[in-house]
């Protein structure tokens, strides 16, 4: 179950950048996950609110997070670009897969106190 380890890096990540941020609150996580990273999004998200749960992280109280898929982008060393992921439809070769394979925090909402 490798989605426990991303939705804590997710989690871990969001903590760092609030911190440095000198945040009060984080209202929302934001993430793009690659149609080909073979991990289910709902499951993340799950274990995610899971850890913001956690009444020892006020940071997070009642903090929500989006996931947005990320299609396959590929492209051939022929020239082709698309989205076929395993033989291009102009050479026959094996495309190079450039988007789709990865998790990233995109956004993270915080709340800072005015000084």
């Amino acid at each position: 179950m490798h989605e426990y380890s991303i939705a804590y890096d997710i989690f871990a990540t969001s903590k760092r950048a609030a911190v440095e941020n000198s945040a009060t609150h984080i209202k929302k996580v934001c993430i793009s996950v690659g149609e080909m990273t073979m991990v289910n999004p709902e499951q993340v998200i799950f274990l995610f609110e899971t850890m913001c749960e956690d009444e020892d992280e006020p940071l997070f109280k009642d903090c929500s997070i989006e996931a947005k898929t990320v299609p396959v982008k590929t492209k051939c060393s022929c020239g082709y670009e698309g989205s076929e992921r395993f033989v291009c439809p102009d050479c026959g070769s094996l495309p190079e897969v450039i988007e789709g394979r990865e998790i990233v925090v995109t956004n993270i909402e915080i709340e800072v106190e005015d000084e």
